[in-house]
């Protein structure tokens, strides 16, 4: 069985590196100021062994660069797409990230409305330096299919993946309160050739997983956990910048992931806090499997 490794997370590398990075802009401020910091980056989690990188244009959204959005977006993103490019080389692929636009874990607050325009303006500005689409970080049912949705004129591969309720480990509900088997049903539907699960914790992915490989039928499924400690509840998303929990150090993270791969994960990786450690670590577990 053959394991796709995915890169881990850009905000806190960005951060470790030196980079401009502050709350609103997240990781989008790095790609503002400073691209060469984007850059470098891409180039350690290439080198740590990942097979894939993603994109830097989680931030460039509304909720993170608000009015910029509508000047500089499509600039800014396609700036992504070639910073990653450049960066992946003969050696890696190019994941276009489609993001939350309005905001992480709040599913309440897609608009429908408005959505088609700035997914377009996303996926029109990476599709010219991506291999991919990757519908990352997806709240909802209806998020994910108004991305997968905007995704397909462009003809490209579409993997879909979910964030979970962090509190949800015996039933692994999405954010929106909404199931696994509907939300892998629509993943399917929508064409995707992948379904997976980021941001967040690890435990929830651990028990997600097994579940998913039952229902995933051609589906391929993986997952990319975060680092950070649960978001307490009176913090929206990207409110405050969250600590690390101390256990998910390369070897505790790889534990975890060891087990979704036992569970018939095929594509693993790291989301927020996941740093090139992590990822070397777990291209030498992998070499070694």
């Amino acid at each position: 069985m053959t394991i796709t490794l995915l890169d881990g997370g850009m905000g806190k590398t960005l951060q470790a590196n030196g980079a401009p990075f502050r709350q609103p802009e997240w990781s989008a401020l790095a790609l503002m100021e400073s691209p060469g910091h984007v850059a470098e980056a891409h180039e350690q989690f290439v080198a740590a062994g990942a097979d894939i990188i993603t994109t830097n244009n989680y931030a460039i959204v509304p909720f993170h660069i608000g009015e910029t959005f509508e000047s500089d977006g499509a600039a800014l993103t396609e700036l992504s797409g070639k910073l990653a490019r450049d960066a992946a080389g003969p050696s890696a692929r190019v994941a276009g990230s489609i993001p939350p636009l309005y905001g992480s874990y709040q599913p309440e607050l897609f608009n429908p409305a408005t959505a088609p325009q700035y997914l377009k303006l996303i996926v029109d500005a990476l599709a010219p330096h991506v291999d991919f689409f990757l519908c990352e970080t997806q709240s909802s049912i209806e998020e994910a299919t108004h991305s997968m949705a905007a995704a397909a004129p462009h003809g490209l591969a579409t993997w879909v993946s979910y964030t979970l309720d962090d509190e949800s480990i015996d039933v692994s509900l999405l954010r929106s309160g909404e199931s696994l088997e509907d939300a892998i049903a629509t993943a399917a539907d929508g064409g995707a050739e992948a379904v997976l699960f980021n941001c967040s914790q690890p435990e929830i992915l651990t028990a997600a997983i097994p579940r998913a490989v039952e229902l995933s039928g051609d589906l391929a499924i993986g997952g990319y956990a975060n680092a950070f400690v649960p978001k307490p509840e009176e913090y929206a998303a990207n409110e405050v910048v969250l600590g690390h929990r101390e256990d998910l150090d390369p070897a505790g993270y790889m534990s975890f992931v060891s087990t979704w791969i036992d569970a018939g994960a095929t594509i693993v990786g790291g989301c927020c806090g996941i740093m090139p450690p992590h990822i070397s670590a777990l291209r030498e577990f992998l070499s070694s499997r």
